[in-house]
């Protein structure tokens, strides 16, 4: 962060003042149709938000990513560029956890308070990150200071899913990436019920209301380490589209009906997706999965009735598990006959391959959507995209 530090006086004095003169005074004609003359200018740091953003607003408005294509998102830390183009932001939408205590240091030394920002941590229900059997526990993570209850979910008996409502990074060259894409549907859904907020996910009168630097919301996340990979569970999913949607007409009044349509249709795709889990999970003869590498799935396991083993938490930088972490995990496989492997996107599979080659399962990768490859970003490919070949790879691991 110092070194972060030491670029901002160069970047704020050189271009802040030409910076904040590229947003056009003067408004574009309109001869069509009911658009904002002036697109609102979005940024998302990583890429659940990004094509959040992207089902809900299309081409209506100028969205782009921090986070580089196929660049790992922990460890991430703005450039110049980045800055410059946070400096020309409408909106702001971030996770808000402990990987983005850059973002409140960074708006204020640009003096943005008209910024508007959104943390999804702000969004849903979160729970803390957890040590589970087995798994690595290193102390720079502080887990075992949080309250976890270590047991938390694998005591998931009765499967009754209805209830269970439940860098170093290579970005100093980055370009920004922009793109458009709209889809259409609407619907009420589940709701969780095991965290700590307010779930019944009425953002009109309370959340987005609150714009602006709103980041001693996430104070706490400094001191705590909340899983931060709420996105991974369609129904949190729901609720995020949600939210973001009145952000947006709310920022936006001219597009608000285009915004709420397209994300009426995409909260009805998004409810296919949650109820393909429901029945994958009813229909597999077992409840358990191992991860041999971290485990960004919380909110999706809880949500479902499953147990999980796996080598590392979610946010963990750690690459390589003990003997004895690696024994474990061959041991639960060995011992309830498990199928398969899973390892994430970017892994260097060290740990998955070295399980697999004990034991005979398969290696199958499971999708956090943190991020998508060049290619795949190229493609166009979508966090429903991925989240289908999940259904389907979870298919294969439960049966």
């Amino acid at each position: 962060m110092k070194r972060i530090f030491a670029l901002f006086a160069i970047i704020i004095a050189l271009f802040l003042s030409a910076c904040g003169q590229t947003q056009p005074e003067t408004t574009v004609e309109d001869t069509n149709t009911t658009e904002s003359a002036v697109p609102l200018q979005v940024v998302a740091t990583i890429f659940p938000q990004f094509d959040f953003v992207r089902q809900i607003a299309g081409d209506r408005v100028e969205l782009t990513m921090l986070l580089s294509p196929g660049a790992e998102s922990h460890g991430f830390e703005p450039t110049p560029r980045d800055i410059i183009t946070l400096n020309n932001a409408d909106l702001l939408i971030y996770v808000g956890g402990h990987g983005d205590t850059w973002v409140a240091p960074i708006l204020a030394s640009l003096d943005r308070h008209d910024i508007h920002t959104v943390a999804l941590l702000d969004l849903v229900d979160v729970v803390m990150q957890e040590i589970v059997e087995g798994m690595e526990d290193h102390h720079h993570h502080d887990h075992d200071h949080h309250g976890h209850s270590h047991d938390h979910h694998h005591h998931h008996d009765d499967h009754d899913h209805d209830d269970h409502d439940h860098h170093h990074h290579d970005h100093d060259d980055h370009d920004h990436h922009h793109d458009h894409d709209d889809h259409h549907h609407d619907h009420d859904h589940h709701d969780h019920d095991h965290h700590h907020h307010d779930d019944d996910h009425d953002y009109d009168d309370d959340h987005h209301h609150n714009h602006g630097h709103h980041h001693h919301h996430h104070d706490h996340d400094h001191d705590h380490h909340y899983d931060e990979h709420v996105w991974t569970c369609p129904r949190n999913a729901i609720a995020t589209v949600r939210a973001l949607t009145d952000v947006l007409s709310e920022l936006d009044p001219a597009n608000a009906y285009f915004f709420r349509e397209n994300a009426a249709a995409y909260i009805a795709q998004l409810e296919e997706l949650d109820s393909a889990f429901i029945d994958v999970v009813a229909t597999g003869v077992r409840r358990t999965v191992v991860f041999g590498d971290r485990f960004p799935f919380r909110y999706l396991t809880d949500t479902y009735g499953l147990t999980y083993f796996a080598a590392f938490t979610g946010c963990s930088a750690e690459t390589q598990a003990s003997p004895a972490t690696i024994a474990f995990l061959i041991g639960k496989v060995q011992d309830e006959n498990i199928p398969v492997v899973f390892y994430i996107e970017f892994s260097n599979r060290f740990i998955a391959n070295t399980i697999a080659e004990a034991t005979g399962a398969r290696l199958l990768e499971i999708h956090s959507a943190h991020n998508v490859s060049h290619a795949d970003f190229t493609a166009g490919i979508t966090y429903l995209d991925l989240m289908w070949r999940n259904v389907e790879t979870l298919r294969e691991a439960l049966n």
